[in-house]
């Protein structure tokens, strides 16, 4: 595959400041990437591996949802219905913080992508925990969600649950071996509900069953091709009928 010059955006005193990288078989033709990416899906479809990935490229600033510093998280998957509410909890504070520190900071510095969108916190709520903590939870849902920025293009990458499943027996994480199908197929419906309706955003739905971004570098290519034509509306890929 042929290399191409790849732009990789920063900001200078005199507007944005353009420089060449070479990457195989990406071709910006005078495309840009959208500021600020948001990268969304459910455990196990590839959000943290894409968004490292593309923060690579296009030297974006990389925010992290860092699951691993949450104290209950590993409890919670060994008894979901005891730790629900304190695992919950503690998603919402890290996320509300870190999309506090983005908006504190200047939104001229450096492009920014997330592998976590903060509207989708009550999405998670609304699974795991019951009527009574979840009316808890939405209060202080209420008081504590600040204005956060909106994302420039939301990327929702959607996989099965038997895809999922594999993927996080692959990655060998300890804490989600415990992980049930029951919830997978929680958390796909919940999301598929979401982003049917969503429209803060230009939306990209991605096909992620046979989408391999650590091995495949060509299934990297396409999405990025793909998503650099994105300005509003509502998108989908599906590499099956590319290929």
């Amino acid at each position: 595959m042929r290399s191409v010059p790849v732009a990789s955006l920063g900001y200078g005193i005199n507007g944005w400041i353009v420089t060449e990288k070479t990457v195989p078989g990406v071709d910006l033709r005078n495309r840009a990437p959208q500021p600020y990416i948001a990268i969304e899906g459910p455990i196990g479809v590839g959000k943290t591996t894409l968004a490292k990935r593309l923060a690579d490229l296009f030297n974006y600033q990389l925010l992290l949802e860092d699951a691993h510093e949450n104290p209950f998280l590993s409890k919670f998957y060994e008894n979901q219905r005891q730790n629900a509410l304190a695992t919950q909890l503690f998603f919402l504070f890290q996320r509300v913080q870190k999309m506090d520190d983005l908006k504190q900071q200047d939104m001229f510095k450096p492009l920014r992508i997330a592998d976590f969108l903060i509207d989708k916190d009550p999405l998670f709520a609304r699974v795991n925990l019951d009527n009574d903590e979840y009316e808890l939870y939405s209060k202080v849902y209420d008081q504590m969600t600040v204005d956060a920025p909106t994302p420039d293009l939301v990327i929702y990458l959607q996989a099965s649950v038997d895809r999922l499943l594999e993927r996080i027996d692959r990655r060998g994480v300890a804490a989600e071996r415990s992980i049930s199908r029951h919830y997978l197929e929680s958390l796909n419906e919940v999301y598929s509900e979401f982003f049917l309706y969503y429209d803060a955003a230009p939306l990209l739905i991605v096909n992620a069953n046979q989408i391999d971004l650590i091995n495949r570098n060509e299934d990297f290519v396409q999405l990025v091709d793909y998503a650099l034509d994105i300005k509003a509306g509502r998108h989908y890929f599906n590499p099956t009928l590319i290929d």
